[in-house]
């Protein structure tokens, strides 16, 4: 079994099938999900995990070139907004609709048990060179 890293395996091995250039919506339990990409649904109960949890462990597993969020965090969840801000130098922020037609590109969500407005980010997979 492995001992360190992601240990959910349809999220492990979803990680590792992702290119460059592909998109992972990183969301809370209200935000659509479209049909089409993987799901996984981490989520258990309200704010377990949370969105700082789950980003922060997607982050040290995974290359990103680029984040979108959307540009309402900032007043509706500043603590989400100052996270986004703090870990994604770059983020760009569009707004929420802008963002929900974002995720229908994704090929992969994972959905968090997060219950406040606008913790959500799409993140552009790079590579590690």
């Amino acid at each position: 079994m492995k001992k360190s890293g992601i240990l959910n395996r349809h999220l492990s091995g979803a990680l590792a099938a992702l290119g460059h250039t592909d998109l992972v919506v990183v969301c809370d339990v209200g935000l659509p999900i479209p049909e089409g990409p993987t799901v996984v649904d981490l989520s258990f109960r309200a704010g377990v995990p949370s969105f700082a949890e789950v980003l922060t462990g997607l982050l040290e597993e995974l290359e990103t070139e680029g984040a979108t969020a959307a540009s309402e965090v900032r007043e509706a969840n500043p603590e989400c907004g100052a996270l986004l801000a703090s870990r994604l130098p770059g983020l760009r922020l569009v707004p929420h609709e802008e963002l929900k037609a974002l995720t229908h590109r994704a090929r992969l969500v994972v959905r968090t048990g997060e219950a406040r407005p606008y913790a959500n980010v799409v993140l552009r997979c790079g590579v590690p060179f």
